[in-house]
């Protein structure tokens, strides 16, 4: 059977899943909005509590949700300037579905690789 590829496409063009897909699923992205929940933070915050993060793959990041509106950046006029990025109320829709995925898991794969770690 042959795939209609260009109506895939239009059908992922479409799809809410993928479109928030793409807002989301690339690395580190949904571990900033995690880190965000809490409250507003400072960048140096943001990358002392995502160990392995290069300071300009935080900045994309950051960028990029920006750019989304789902975090806003806020800079004081002070000296030295402070800036604190917090979500927006589209960024706190987000929580719910990280609230999920930390239930998923918790359920199916933190106690299994435990389990597969002690056999081991």
């Amino acid at each position: 059977m042959k795939r209609d590829l260009e109506a895939e496409r239009a059908f992922n063009e479409n799809c809410p899943v993928c479109a928030t897909a793409d807002v989301v699923c690339q690395k580190w992205t949904i571990l900033v909005i995690r880190d965000l929940a809490a409250g507003c933070s400072r960048f140096c915050e943001l990358e002392r509590s995502l160990a392995g993060i290069s300071p300009r793959t935080l900045s994309l990041r950051l960028r990029a949700l920006e750019h989304e509106g789902i975090v806003e950046r806020n800079t004081y006029p002070e000296v030295p300037p402070r800036v604190e990025y917090a979500l927006t109320e589209k960024g706190r829709a987000l929580l719910p579905l990280i609230e999920d995925m930390r239930t998923f898991g918790r359920e199916w794969l933190v106690r299994r690789g435990r389990a597969t770690a002690a056999a081991a």
